[in-house]
C-alpha cells in the first residue's frame, strides 16, 4: 500500500479546530505556540475562541490552517506515523505551505511569517468589489477553460482550481467571472454560483502579490522536502528547494492542478490519501477522482487513533 498526504486549502476553517489536539498531544500544542509567537500575536485565541467571520479573513485563516494541519502531523508522529510514511505530500493552494513545512522543506515559523505575508498581499492586489470567483458544477476542465476565455472579453477570466472532474473554478474580474457563469449554464453546467470570496485568487490580477512573495521567499531558508511534494502549478513531484521557491511564487497566479496531481499519485501507486488538518473537503474531490483511492481525513485525537489501528 502506498499512501500520500495532503493537505486542505481556505475554505475548511472553522472555530474551534485543533484544540482537542492540542489538548491532547504537547507537541501540538507546542505547533499552536510556535505559530503565535512567530507571528506576535495568540492566533490560536481566535482559532479556538474567536469570531468565524474573522478567522476567515484570508490573512488569518491561511496560518491557521497550516498551524491546525502541522498540529494533525505532529500527533501522528507523537504515534510513530512519520513523513516517511508518505510517498508523496501536497496542498490545495496555501494547503501546499503545510505540505512543505510537513516534509521538512520550511519551518513552523517561516511557514507562518509566509502565509501571513501571502494572504495579507492577496488581499491587497486587487480592490474589494473589483474580482470574484465562481464555481462551475458539472463542466470539465477544457469546457470551463472556453467558458472562461468567451467570458473574459478583454478582462481577465481564466479557469482558477480544476478541483475534480466535476468542479472548475474560474477567478478575473467581477463582471468577466459573472458572464462566466451565465455562460456555462448555456454549456451544460449543472450549477454555475459565485463564491464567497475575497478576492479573485489563482488569476494573473494576483500578479502584486506574487512580486511580493517572491521578495518574501528570497529571504527564508528552503530545504530539500524529505518525501516528493506534488506542486500546484505542476502536478508533478518535485524534491528539489530551488524549485519549491520558483512554484510557490508561480502558485500565487497559477491554477490549483488538483486533478492533475491527485491522478499523478495514482499513477505512481498511491492507494490512499490521507487528509491531514481541519475538514473532509479534499477528500471528497479525491473520491470524484478516483474512487478506487481510499480516503481518510486526520483532525482530531480520534482520527489519530483510528490511523494507528489502520
Amino acid at each position: 500500500m502506498s499512501v500520500a498526504f495532503v493537505f486542505p486549502g481556505q475554505g475548511a476553517q472553522t472555530v474551534g479546530m485543533g484544540k482537542l489536539l492540542a489538548e491532547t498531544y504537547p507537541a501540538a500544542q507546542a505547533v499552536f505556540d510556535e505559530v503565535d509567537e512567530a507571528l506576535g500575536e495568540k492566533l490560536s485565541a481566535l482559532i479556538w475562541e474567536g469570531e468565524q467571520d474573522t478567522l476567515t479573513l484570508t490573512q488569518n485563516a491561511q496560518p491557521a490552517l497550516m498551524a491546525t494541519s502541522i498540529a494533525a502531523m505532529r500527533a501522528l508522529e507523537a504515534e510513530g506515523i512519520t513523513i516517511n510514511k508518505a510517498s508523496f505530500v501536497a496542498g490545495h493552494s496555501l494547503g501546499e505551505y503545510s505540505a512543505l513545512c510537513a516534509a521538512g522543506a520550511l519551518s513552523v515559523a517561516d511557514t507562518a511569517r509566509l502565509l501571513r505575508t501571502r494572504g495579507k498581499a492577496m488581499q491587497e492586489a486587487v480592490p474589494v468589489g473589483v474580482g470574484a470567483m465562481a464555481a462551475l458544477l458539472g463542466l470539465d476542465f477544457e469546457t470551463a477553460t472556453e467558458v472562461a476565455t468567451e467570458a473574459a472579453g478583454g478582462e481577465v477570466c481564466q479557469a482558477a482550481n480544476d478541483n475534480d472532474p466535476s468542479q472548475v473554478v474560474v477567478s478575473g474580474h467581477k463582471g468577466a467571472v459573472e458572464r462566466a457563469v451565465e455562460i456555462a449554464k448555456t454549456k451544460g453546467a449543472k450549477r454555475a454560483v459565485m463564491l464567497p470570496v475575497s478576492a479573485p485568487f489563482h488569476c494573473s490580477l494576483m500578479e502584486p502579490a506574487a512580486a511580493v512573495m517572491a521578495e518574501a521567499l528570497s529571504h527564508v531558508d528552503i530545504n530539500d522536502p524529505a518525501v516528493p511534494v506534488i506542486p500546484n502549478v505542476t502536478a508533478q513531484s518535485c524534491q528539489s528547494a530551488t524549485l519549491v521557491r520558483r512554484h510557490l511564487v508561480d502558485q500565487v497566479t497559477g491554477s490549483v492542478r488538483w486533478r492533475e496531481s491527485v491522478m499523478y499519485m495514482a499513477a505512481e501507486g498511491v492507494t490512499e490519501i490521507w487528509e491531514v488538518g481541519a475538514g473532509k473537503a479534499l477528500s471528497g474531490m479525491i473520491r470524484r477522482i478516483d474512487r478506487s483511492i481510499a480516503t481518510r481525513a486526520v483532525g482530531t485525537p480520534d482520527d489519530v487513533k483510528a490511523a494507528l489501528d489502520g
